[in-house]
Order: C-alpha cells, then sequence, then structure tokens
C-alpha cells in the first residue's frame, strides 16, 4: 500500500524500498504547530499557502487556552486562516483532536498522501491512506509548496485473526501488538493490518490500531479500504478506488497475531511495549482514571464505558476525566445520555482536547499519582510529573477501573 500510494503521488509507475522520491501532498493539516510553523513559513519568502483548499486547521492541545501565551497562539492562527482563506478552520466549539476530525468529517480518503503536523498523524492510514507526521519546518514547507521528500519505507505486515473475548477491543489488539514489536520494531517502517480480525472491525478500531503504530516507530500505519470504509466515508459523496497490497506484495516482516479468546490487556509503566494481561496487574491501586484521546474517545468508546459505568459511583479517592475526540462525538453523547451517566458517577467530563494526554492542562498527575488512561503513551512525565505512573488500558477497563479504585478486569463487572 505505502509503494502504491507514493509512486502516484510522486508521478512514479512504481517506487521501491529506500527510494527517496519528491511528493505531491493531497491533504496537510496542522494544530497548534502552524503557529510554530509561521517563522519557517515567513522566512521561505512566499505570501500565500499553496491550496488553502487542501489544509485543515484545528485547535485541540490547549483548549480552552490556559495561560494568555497560548490565548495568544490561538489568536494568531485564527488570524493566519482568515487572511490566508482556509476556510477549513475549526475553531473552538467546532473542533476536535486533530486526527479525529479529519477522519470525521471525511477530508482524508483512501490513497491520499496526508501530511500532518503531529505524530499520530498516522491515525488517519485506517481509511487506507498514506499519514504521516512531520515538524515545523517541514510543515512550513509543505504549507508554502504543497510538495514533501520522503523516503519510501519498508512494510511490515500485521496479521490478525480469532475472535476476541469479552469486552476486549482493538485498543488490547493494538497494545499485544506494540509488546510483540518494541517500541521501536518498526522504526521508519509502513504498518500494514489485515486479516479476518481486522476485517471485522469498524472505523473506529482500526482508527485505534493505525494511532499506536507510532508507539512502533512506524511511519505509517494504513488498513486496506474495504466496505467498512466506504460506509464511513459515504457522507462525503466522494467516489474512490481503494489501493491495496498485492498478494504476492514482500513485506520486510510479517507478524501472524493470534487473538482467539483473548481478553483485556494493559500497558505498565514505563512503556507501551510493557504489556499484561489485566488479570496479571488487577487490583493495583489507582487515583486517576482518564477517558479521552486520539486513541480511543470515540462515540462508541463512550457508549462502552458508559454501560459499565451506568449506575455506579466512582470508587472513594478516585478521579475521572472524560474528553470526547471531537466535539461532534460530545454532542452525541449528550444526546444519547451519556454525558449524564458520567456525571452522576462523578466524573469530570470536558470539551475534547489534548491536554490531559500529553500533560498540557485539564487533568495533569501530581507526584507518586497513579492513573490509568485510555491514551497512547505511558512515558515518564507524560501526563503530568515524573513522578506519577500510568498504565494504558481500553476505556471499558478504565470504566470498571473507576469503580473500584484499582485496576480492574471489565468482564467480571
Amino acid at each position: 500500500m505505502a509503494q502504491k500510494i507514493l509512486a502516484k503521488a510522486s508521478g512514479h509507475a512504481a517506487v521501491e524500498p529506500g527510494q527517496v522520491v519528491d511528493t505531491e501532498v493531497d491533504l496537510l493539516y496542522m494544530h497548534e504547530m502552524l503557529a510554530i510553523a509561521l517563522g519557517p513559513f515567513r522566512e521561505i519568502g512566499v505570501d500565500r499557502v499553496w491550496d488553502p483548499d487542501r489544509i485543515v486547521v484545528t485547535l485541540d492541545h490547549w483548549v480552552p487556552p490556559p495561560t494568555e501565551e497560548i490565548a495568544k497562539m490561538h489568536q494568531a492562527i485564527r488570524e493566519f486562516c482568515r487572511e490566508q482563506g482556509i476556510d477549513r478552520f475549526h475553531d473552538i466549539g467546532d473542533h476536535g483532536i486533530i486526527h479525529q476530525l479529519v477522519a470525521e468529517r471525511g477530508y482524508a480518503q483512501p490513497g491520499d498522501l496526508v501530511i500532518g503536523s503531529d505524530s499520530h498523524t498516522n491515525t488517519v492510514g485506517a481509511v487506507g491512506a498514506f499519514a504521516a507526521g512531520i515538524g515545523a519546518t517541514d510543515t512550513a514547507a509543505v504549507m508554502a509548496t504543497g510538495r514533501i521528500w520522503l523516503k519510501v519505507p519498508e512494510t511490515i505486515r500485521v496479521d490478525i485473526e480469532g475472535a476476541l473475548d469479552r469486552r476486549t477491543w482493538a485498543k488490547d489488539v493494538i497494545l499485544r501488538t506494540v509488546s510483540l514489536t518494541g517500541d521501536d520494531g518498526a522504526q521508519y517502517k509502513a504498518v500494514e493490518f489485515g486479516g479476518p480480525t481486522v476485517e471485522g472491525f469498524p472505523m473506529n478500531e482500526r482508527l485505534t490500531l493505525s494511532n499506536m503504530t507510532t508507539e512502533m516507530g512506524a511511519k505509517a500505519g494504513m488498513v486496506a479500504a474495504d466496505e467498512v470504509t466506504r460506509d464511513y466515508l459515504a457522507h462525503t459523496g466522494r467516489p474512490f478506488e481503494p489501493i491495496a497490497g498485492d498478494e504476492d506484495a514482500a513485506y520486510e516482516k510479517t507478524y501472524h497475531v493470534d487473538v482467539d479468546g483473548m481478553g483485556p490487556q494493559v500497558a505498565l509503566p514505563e512503556s507501551p511495549s510493557n504489556v499484561q494481561p489485566v488479570e496479571e496487574v488487577a487490583g493495583t491501586k489507582l487515583h486517576v482514571a482518564f477517558l479521552g484521546s486520539c486513541t480511543s474517545a470515540r462515540i462508541e468508546d463512550l457508549r462502552a464505558a458508559a454501560e459499565i459505568m451506568r449506575g455506579g459511583r466512582l470508587a472513594p479517592g478516585m478521579r475521572m476525566f472524560v474528553s470526547p475526540a471531537s466535539q461532534k462525538i460530545y454532542r452525541e453523547a449528550m444526546e444519547e445520555g451519556l454525558v449524564g451517566v458520567f456525571m452522576d458517577a462523578g466524573a469530570t467530563f470536558a470539551n475534547s482536547t489534548c491536554g490531559p494526554c500529553f500533560g498540557g492542562h485539564l487533568g495533569v498527575l501530581a507526584p507518586n499519582e497513579v492513573c490509568i488512561s485510555s491514551s497512547n503513551r505511558n512515558y515518564p512525565g507524560r501526563m503530568g510529573s515524573r513522578e506519577a505512573r500510568v498504565y494504558l488500558a481500553s476505556p471499558m477497563t478504565v470504566a470498571a477501573s473507576t469503580l473500584y479504585g484499582e485496576i480492574t478486569d471489565p468482564r467480571d463487572v
């Protein structure tokens, strides 16, 4: 898939791993990184972005702005989008975590080369695109030219098969997969998911899979487009021709992951690859739970967590922060009564933001606090104090654990 998409983007009949190609970008998306890219963009010496209709911008990391400095950053982004005619700027109120927003609005399509100013741009590869993150200087260059040099990556194939146990989802599958590859086992590789289990996953779970290929070190994570993709993107009205890897494609490595009967998994501090079955760490005392991030905070995740928590209360001394992946999901959660379920249980239901996930605001951890999170990273200092400890789990495991104040197997609740 990666080679086919990069060949199309660079105008070649075919490309090979290791080849450096000059590609035309189909979509560039940015969050607050745009403010950092403005300096390099102006140094390039152009007055206008290459194509405002192929740029998407939202505010997501600090929403609402917690300091005057961040408020000025948001102000600069608003002014730039206005002067450049970037109509797909999603300001506070109509925003979302950028990876979720780009997927749910159908901005990224199968076969597209998508470039984002964030490491978890891999998420959008779930719709069959090649989606990769870059830094501020490269972002400025793409803004100015619509092009980027890329090295064609080798591809790792991950075939997943088997029927999962109850209350076990894609988050558990990707944690298991990261434990097999290690934190850097896919360094600058494209990860291509397939197999019967993946084919049966709805789009929300495919997004979770692609999202955490970043924690494998991957340049991109992809799922071939199919009828699930077509249904998910039907609202856009844009036809597409799916791109899939050939049956005889040469992969650098193939992982066959048998998840038949597998239950929930948990990543222990201080690495997403330090994974154990939930029963091995059940009983670990907790202070905080976070249900949010671009990994696992879609409406399906909130529904599953609310099903477990309905009628219950947080354990004494337990705190919970819930942040949906977009304001669209927030509205759906309100209409379905899910917000009330979380609030009745004693949780804080916040707006859509990346804040707690990266230790920015709205839920930063204190020293020695222990958190269970549906997010993607648990490195030291990721969510606040370097002395805090973070366990990664599925929304259902997070929800079950809030009721008991300790890591709890959701199948037992």
